[in-house]
């Protein structure tokens, strides 16, 4: 699920931001829900994550790489998880508050990535139909459950290696930028 996530991450990418109409990539239902204490490919088995931040409820966003590409975007991947012991329903909030991303359902389109240095603010990428770049319709995490996701932003100056995630009822981090 991961891998998939990540390869529709990156075609969305290279695509320009074209997008080919679908809401989220094809998944096996085997790949539907991981244990919390597995790490999963992405993470490179024993890669410690880039930065951990808490949200309501229990929940965990790890962020495990943010990848600038040659096409001028950054690619933020991570894990959500239910670090509580009782199940969660992903906030609407997440989705953040603009009118074209509130047509689009639940996603992480209310996320922002912030460079200090050049004092400016960058959102989430959204398709030509205005759907946001990012994984879609959440639900409930079980306790202990993850579930992979991604978010694509604009690229700040090369000059920019690090910036500030902020993801709504979340608490911000810092991550350093590959690539």
């Amino acid at each position: 699920m991961v891998a998939l996530t990540v390869a529709a991450g990156l075609a969305l990418g290279a695509a320009g931001c074209g997008g080919n109409g679908d809401k989220k990539p094809d998944t096996p239902a085997s790949a539907s829900k991981t244990s919390g204490s597995q790490p999963s490919a992405q993470e490179g088995q024993s890669k410690a994550p880039l930065a951990e931040l808490n949200g309501p409820d229990g929940l965990l966003l790890q962020i495990t790489s943010a990848d600038r590409d040659s096409g001028g975007f950054i690619t933020v991947n991570g894990v959500m998880k239910n670090d509580g012991d009782k199940s969660v329903v992903i906030p609407v909030a997440l989705r953040g508050d603009e009118t074209e991303i509130l047509r689009h359902g639940t996603s992480l389109g209310g996320a922002t990535l912030v460079d200090s240095q050049a004092k400016k603010r960058y959102y989430v990428l959204r398709d030509t139909d205005g759907r946001p770049l990012t994984t879609t319709d959440f639900g409930t995490l079980d306790a202990g459950q993850t579930l992979p996701v991604f978010m694509q932003f604009p690229a700040p100056p090369t000059t920019t290696s690090e910036v500030t995630i902020q993801l709504p009822t979340f608490a911000s981090g810092t991550i350093k930028i590959s690539g």
